[in-house]
């Protein structure tokens, strides 16, 4: 049944509404909630039938979760304390419009719509959907849609001051003697006009280091999709697994093929969904590769949730190493995204203070900002 009450009482019911699927069962991402509340905004709540399929489009992740969907939102809402005035029912038609269909047979399907009655048209678009979907909801076939999505994606880090000059069209840096003289060829000895160089850029090191630890076993499997589309790019990125121990797996992940590639770090990861001693491996990471040279003026990123099996004072330490040489650290965590999330984990509090970003990681249109943040300057 419709709803008359203002913004605030509809919002606290939507909230209410949330919170009986869950615990009917149903996985509702926070993203679709406000998805929810603004379709509602859109279509109205005076209708029983626009509330209806309003939360079925935005609230509902799997077809199977239809059934669960209908009995809580008859129980939810018949109860509701107020109730709308009997309106006369009319015929109804739900058409669906698909964003990839081709316009003759949007014109088909139009021409069959029926004259008497009201009909509304419902549009959407798949790739926005998954984009703002969590990871942790995301069903096989979508997790296989998301790493098409990724392969577009070219993540360069931010830009550097190059040793190698280029020609600079402007009277600046040095002189370039060669072109220069070359020039002079053409103009019979007479130097018109004398060529420069200046020093060019070109875009720091990035290295990811990716927790697959078992409390982030909802989201490891898409963001090391994430790192295999950024090391297949091509641009200067190194990728690591975090775990109980440290595993370099750029080579494994360099394949165009992402199925091979992942195939190959599940063979190269001995620790896959166990614990975590952060502390133990950043250590490491510094020793052997970190401050030596890969993460000097690199931008590195920490794709993790904080827990942490192991000695916090020893994470702090190591993170104020790697924070002295790397040019920014940026941490993703993926639970940051949660309402009323805090970074109380012991890990989390502890390699804070030595973060430039801490960001989101729970969904494409996240990633989309963290690739921003590690090209921006």
């Amino acid at each position: 049944m419709s709803v008359h009450a203002s913004g605030a009482q509809i919002e606290a019911m939507i909230v209410r509404f949330v919170r009986a699927l869950r615990a009917a069962g149903v996985s509702v991402p926070v993203k679709s909630t406000v998805l929810y509340a603004d379709a509602l905004e859109a279509v109205g709540a005076e209708r029983e039938s626009s509330m209806y399929w309003a939360g079925r489009a935005t609230l509902v992740p799997r077809h199977d979760d239809i059934a669960t969907y209908d009995r809580v939102f008859a129980s939810f809402w018949q109860s509701s304390p107020e109730p709308a005035a009997p309106a006369e029912r009319v015929p109804l038609t739900i058409v669906l419009d698909d964003e990839g269909e081709p316009s003759g047979d949007r014109h088909e399907r139009d021409e069959a719509r029926l004259d008497d009655g009201e009909t509304i048209v419902v549009r959407y678009s798949p790739t926005e959907l998954l984009r703002h979907k969590d990871f942790a909801a995301y069903t096989a076939d979508e997790l296989r849609e998301a790493q098409r999505l990724m392969a577009d994606l070219r993540l360069a880090g931010a830009l550097r001051r190059s040793r190698r000059l280029k020609p600079s069209r402007r009277p600046r840096g040095q002189t370039d003697v060669r072109r220069t003289m070359r020039s002079t060829m053409r103009t019979h000895g007479e130097a018109v006009r004398r060529h420069h160089r200046q020093p060019g850029s070109r875009p720091r090191r990035v290295v990811l280091l990716c927790d697959i630890s078992g409390s982030m076993e909802p989201y490891s499997r898409a963001l090391l999709r994430f790192v295999h589309a950024a090391v297949a790019g091509r641009v200067r990125v190194e990728a690591f697994a975090l775990g109980t121990r440290l595993t370099r797996l750029t080579r494994e992940l360099s394949s165009r093929d992402p199925d091979a590639a992942l195939a190959r770090t599940s063979s190269a990861v001995e620790d896959w969904s166990g614990g975590t001693r952060l502390g133990e491996s950043l250590r490491r990471f510094n020793d052997e590769w970190g401050v030596r040279g890969m993460a000097r003026g690199a931008v590195v990123a920490i794709l993790s949730d904080g827990w942490d099996r192991g000695d916090p004072s020893e994470l702090a330490a190591e993170m104020a190493r790697l924070h002295r040489v790397a040019f920014r650290v940026v941490w993703v965590n993926p639970l940051k995204a949660t309402p009323g999330y805090q970074p109380l984990a012991q890990g989390m509090a502890a390699a804070l203070p030595y973060v430039d970003d801490f960001v989101e990681g729970h969904n494409l249109a996240a990633l989309d900002d963290l690739a921003r943040v590690i090209a921006a300057g």
